[in-house]
């Protein structure tokens, strides 16, 4: 796996899941030389279906914040914004064309997407006008059930951040989501970039396997703010129900995305105070005996 930028990266066991450990962290990482660098908390895990990737989604839950139960627009106590997908009308469903703005307008989560190709499809729900998972039943699941989000006619989406529901230009501490079908290695890449465009995080996504779930994120933890997020995935692509580009290259899609609530470009997070790193670093130590030192994660 490589490291493209001089990122400093956790990766988190799943069955470490308490917050005190996000804090310990970022506190230690206050002392590091690195510190100065872009600096990330890498949540990752893949695995056969959400069970094998529901503690580490979790985890990145708690170290955002906002709690496990979702009010309007996916807002989770004013600190988190999930988008599942399941709620999207069948208007903006298979075969029908989700706008990209559709999650900063018809339900503002402060997200807008774009992409070089033609458009967005959100798969369709059992017993609609056209089969569920796009139609490629024996390689794709859902997450959460049952609909799944892809771009159409390219392999590259990018997402950029809004105050909810407004035109003023925003920024995120935290983007995670969950992939479904990463068979390949250093293929399905996620970065992101700040307000000037410059790239302060890149990683790849850990492989599922066939009709597998991947889970990755990264959670700033020096102030970082995140203006745009691409999301990368290999040279296969959805062209409409049940036809990709080919058949000789991994076909990978999206399911739930989760960040941090979006705040004004420019409105800064607030990191880790020195002192308070100084009497955090014997838990840092604690913490880092539960991340997993394996570079990959295949159950």
């Amino acid at each position: 796996m490589r490291r493209p930028l001089p990122t400093l990266t956790r990766r988190i066991s799943s069955a470490f899941t308490r917050p005190l450990w996000a804090i310990a962290l970022a506190a230690a990482s206050a002392l590091l030389p690195s510190a100065a660098a872009a600096s990330f908390v890498v949540f990752e895990g893949a695995g056969a279906g959400p069970a094998a990737i529901t503690s580490i989604r979790d985890s990145f839950r708690s170290a955002v914040g906002g709690g496990s139960a979702a009010g309007a627009n996916g807002d989770f106590g004013g600190l988190r914004r999930e988008i599942n997908w399941d709620g999207v009308p069948a208007g903006f469903s298979d075969p029908n064309a989700l706008p990209g703005n559709f999650f900063n307008v018809n339900s503002p989560r402060g997200a807008v997407f774009s992409t070089p190709g033609s458009g967005f499809l959100v798969s369709g729900n059992a017993g609609g006008a056209v089969p569920t998972l796009f139609g490629f039943g024996s390689d794709l699941q859902a997450f959460s059930a049952q609909k799944l989000f892809a771009s159409v006619d390219s392999n590259v989406t990018d997402v950029q951040f809004f105050v909810p529901g407004t035109s003023t230009a925003a920024t995120t501490s935290a983007f995670g989501l969950v992939f479904v079908d990463v068979e390949t290695s250093n293929a399905t890449q996620l970065e992101f970039f700040d307000t000037q465009g410059a790239l302060i995080f890149s990683r790849f996504a850990p492989e599922g396997g066939n009709q597998g779930l991947s889970f990755l994120g990264g959670v700033a933890i020096a102030g970082e703010q995140i203006a745009r997020v691409r999301i990368t995935t290999p040279a296969n692509y959805l062209i409409s129900n049940g036809v990709r580009a080919t058949e000789a290259v991994d076909f990978v899609v999206m399911d739930d995305f989760l960040y941090a609530s979006p705040v004004a470009a420019g409105v800064a997070g607030v990191p880790v105070p020195a002192p308070l790193a100084l009497g955090l670093l014997g838990l840092a130590g604690l913490a880092a005996r539960s991340i997993s030192s394996r570079r990959d994660h295949r159950p």
